[in-house]
């Protein structure tokens, strides 16, 4: 019986998703043949977390589905353990890049990849907390339909079983090493207030993630697609395609990974930075290793926590800190993008001392583009007035602060990889 972890990070109430998720769980074991481990990785209040350990203490039992309800504590337990094992240098800084005192969407979902490697899964299914299940005909749409069985084995089996298969002959020896979709709904990123305020100062925003030396043209075709996921168009059938998956064609809120990969190379560990998540999509495409993508998509909603007079700037941050950190992954991904099938070693694994490289030759860059990104933002969210030139003002006490974070979250992700094949050893014993 294959043994999968289907993962829920979360920071916030949500007893809701956590039923919904269980039963996406159960589905998978009574239909798909798996042996689910469901990991919660609850980072929320004392109160919430309690509230969330009597809702899944509540959920009737279900053959081959074990519940893992870790609040941070216990994780800093399994982390401590595993990196005193793995006898790192800077243990410390290492504790501290797996689970930092500030929000990191890598960092929670590399705990799940260890705790994975831990529990003896073959792959990692993950979804959001700010997200549910569209229904069809009165049942909910579960992605795991499409992530199993195919993850870790050659492309060439699943061909019988896609709608279509987008993929050179050559590649059909490979291991499908994801299956994934996007949402419908809210954008995934929280910023449809700024669109409503004023369309021009979207674009010179959303167009700032963009390499700098882009056209016009094509930061418009951008800014267009970014963060609108699947649109609004409800789920109606099933269509999945077995091919290189592009990146912007999936969301990592509905997102499966093999073991191989997340085995070899984490995610990165910034704090504070949204979209830092998404690096092993890139990744896996430029290595060209195939993937499924299908159309159960997730549907997307955004809590209010974001809005509120301490969220909004919290969030705000998070933002342009992800604007800053495209200068450095930007020049990464092209250098994966030129290096295709080299990124694997002779028995198609990745190899994680080139990223490494990639990574560190990065930090060199000019950080001119930057200054330019930050100028930028602030001209843009002084035109919009209120909170945002509030937000402006708080902004400039801090450039020099977010300009060095953006290049020290890239020295640190090149820290965490080089640790990683240690502690993913320390975590399986």
């Amino acid at each position: 019986m294959n043994r999968i972890c289907l993962c829920l990070p979360t920071n916030r109430a949500c007893s809701a998703t956590l039923v919904a998720i269980h039963a996406e769980a159960a589905h998978a074991a009574r239909h798909l043949g798996s042996d689910v481990q469901l990991l919660i990785l609850d980072s929320a209040d004392d109160p919430t977390r309690a509230e969330h350990a009597r809702v899944l203490a509540a959920l009737p039992p279900v053959a081959h589905v074990t519940v893992h309800h870790l609040g941070e504590d216990a994780q800093r337990d399994v982390l401590r353990r595993a990196i005193e094992q793995a006898d790192l240098p800077e243990p410390d800084r290492v504790l501290r890049l797996m689970l930092p005192p500030a929000v990191s969407y890598g960092a929670c979902t590399n705990r799940a990849f260890l705790l994975a490697a831990a529990l003896g899964c073959t792959s990692l299914h993950r979804r959001d907390s700010d997200s549910t299940y569209q229904l069809h005909a009165g049942r909910p749409v579960f992605p795991i339909h499409h992530e199993l069985p195919w993850l870790g084995r050659p492309a060439a089996e699943a061909t019988g079983t896609v709608t279509r298969t987008d993929l050179a002959p050559e590649l059909l020896h490979r291991p499908v090493s994801l299956a994934g979709a996007s949402f419908i709904g809210e954008l995934s990123v929280d910023i449809a207030e700024m669109r409503r305020l004023d369309e021009g100062v979207y674009h010179d925003v959303v167009s700032l993630w963009a390499p700098g030396d882009w056209s016009e043209e094509r930061r418009r075709d951008l800014v267009e697609e970014s963060f609108t996921g699947a649109g609004t168009t409800p789920f109606t059938g099933d269509r999945s395609t077995l091919t290189l998956v592009d990146p912007m064609r999936v969301d990592m809120c509905n997102i499966a990974f093999d073991r191989a990969v997340y085995e070899r190379v984490p995610l990165p560990p910034a704090t504070d930075t949204i979209g830092s998540d998404y690096f092993l999509l890139h990744l896996v495409h430029d290595a060209r290793l195939p993937g499924i993508l299908h159309n159960r998509h997730i549907e997307n909603f955004h809590t209010p926590e974001r809005r509120t007079d301490t969220g909004f700037p919290a969030y705000q941050r998070r933002f342009v800190k992800f604007l800053l950190s495209m200068l450095y992954f930007h020049h990464v991904y092209d250098r994966m993008a030129d290096a295709g099938d080299t990124l694997l070693d002779g028995d198609r694994y990745v190899r994680a001392e080139r990223i490494v490289a990639f990574l560190r030759d990065s930090t060199g860059l000019d950080r001119t583009e930057n200054v330019w990104r930050l100028d930028r933002v602030d001209t843009a969210y002084r035109k919009l007035g209120g909170r945002y030139a509030a937000f402006a003002d708080q902004l400039e006490q801090q450039r020099d602060q977010l300009l060095d974070e953006a290049a020290s979250d890239i020295e640190d992700f090149a820290h965490l990889i080089e640790a990683w094949p240690a502690l993913i050893e320390a975590a399986r014993t």
